[in-house]
């Protein structure tokens, strides 16, 4: 190229980067006017008509009834509508489908395979009004949830946003081990399994250098290990092992999930200082009275330990378990426990997340505090409730829409109409 010719080109490719930059420029200060018939405010339990939300730039410029709407706005109607905060679920497996116990994933699927089931299990989370999710355990996908994670945020596929817990640390014979093969047979495991306290450190800095948020401790067994004459479950791991894996993983400034049923392996565990115990359906006073001490968050998840069909055609095993389940929640909710929203989606299916809300309630929580679960709860639970889990100004524009009001009707939740997240429209039904 000549000289002459550099000068112009020159000159031409500024121009387009000033045009590019004027239009992104314009694009960013866009702004969208959300018309509500109703907002539900999840902290105060207080209903307030004719709201309009403004957003710009992914977060809550203005709100409230006086609100003035932008000139240059785009306009969403929902004014046959309530909205409140896009909903947490702060307990899922997005790379399995409840077809898992029966077709074994480790065996008959790959994981890229799996990761794409992933993909569509994000989608359906995302749709049903679910903008957050909390990952706890890829179920033997290896690293397939931080993938997903990082795609949408990286705006390759529609999701909530996720934080994970690559694969859970457990121990042989216990849960997470592919069992009933010959002893030749070597498979892969659905958790990573730790039988010393070298391997116990040797696999949590493994899953933290691959990108882990959280890690997963199956503190106690699963159903089957559970004796039902005293309803103790199995402790997985001694009380030095689990404060072992509390100290490595403050080390790395990284929280710890606990799966724990109940008994002293549940006590340790919040003792030293684990962030959240999941399923808990055996919990005693003593540790709930502890996790109100240490602002420990329970994660209950009801609806996946309780049985299809009439209760009449229930095992013994299955019938103590939902009935100490039932107990032990509403122990919680009297003792003012932390209750943060999560359903073991995976187990269930994905998209069905409002599950739990309606046996909540049922169970004795009001519905204000069923919402709050899903919404203030998980926002703080996940270290979120800065840009999370309330509709206020300033805040991260997740918003969802219902045709009722929640506190009169707990099952509008399982019927979303419209969902936002990042101040961008993924689901608008009109």
């Amino acid at each position: 190229m000549s000289t002459y010719f550099r000068p112009r080109v020159c000159a031409v490719f500024s121009a387009l980067l000033f045009t590019v930059f004027i239009s992104s420029a314009v694009v960013a200060q866009q702004a969208t006017a959300i018309q509500a018939g109703a907002m539900l405010d999840v902290v105060s339990g207080e209903l307030t008509p004719n709201v309009v939300v403004v957003v710009r730039n992914g977060r809550i410029e203005s709100i409230g009834p006086n609100v003035s709407i932008p000139s240059e706005a785009r306009v969403i109607d929902l004014s046959e509508y309530v909205i409140l905060p896009g909903l947490i679920d702060a307990h899922t497996h997005l790379t399995i489908q409840p077809d898992y116990s029966r077709n074994n994933p480790i065996l008959y699927k790959s994981i890229p395979y799996r990761t794409i089931e992933g993909v569509a299990g994000a989608r359906s989370t995302l749709l049903a009004g679910f903008t957050t999710v909390r990952d706890v355990d890829s179920e033997g996908a290896d690293w397939a949830d931080v993938a997903l994670r990082d795609a949408i945020n990286d705006g390759l596929i529609p999701g909530p946003r996720m934080q994970v817990a690559t694969l859970a640390i457990s121990i042989t014979g216990g849960y997470m081990n592919n069992d009933g093969l010959a002893p030749q047979i070597d498979v892969p495991q659905f958790g990573s399994l730790a039988d010393s306290p070298a391997e116990i450190v040797r696999t949590l800095r493994n899953q933290i250098k691959y990108g882990a948020d959280w890690i997963k401790l199956y503190a106690t067994g699963t159903t089957r290990h559970i004796d039902i004459d005293n309803m103790e479950p199995l402790a997985q791991f001694s009380d030095d092992d689990i404060r072992l894996v509390m100290r490595e993983a403050a080390r790395f400034r990284t929280p710890v999930a606990a799966h724990a049923y109940g008994g002293q392996a549940a006590y340790v565990a919040v003792d030293a200082g684990v962030r959240s115990i999941e399923h808990g359906m055996m919990l005693n006073d003593e540790t709930l009275d502890l996790m109100v001490e240490r602002g420990t968050f329970w994660v209950p998840t009801l609806s996946v330990y309780y049985q299809d069909g009439p209760r009449s055609e229930w095992s013994e095993r299955a019938l103590a378990i939902t009935n100490s389940h039932k107990r032990v929640f509403a122990r919680a909710v009297e003792k003012g426990v932390k209750i943060a929203y999560g359903t073991d989606a995976g187990a269930l299916p994905h998209g069905d997340n409002a599950i739990d809300f309606q046996v909540m309630v049922s169970y004795g929580m009001s519905p204000l505090s069923a919402i709050q679960s899903a919404t203030i709860n998980g926002a703080e639970l996940m270290g979120l409730d800065d840009d999370l889990g309330a509709l206020e100004q300033g805040k991260i524009a997740d918003i969802i829409a219902v045709s009722g009001n929640p506190l009169e009707d707990i099952t509008q939740l399982s019927d979303v109409r419209f969902v936002m997240k990042d101040g961008r429209v993924y689901k608008l039904d009109e």
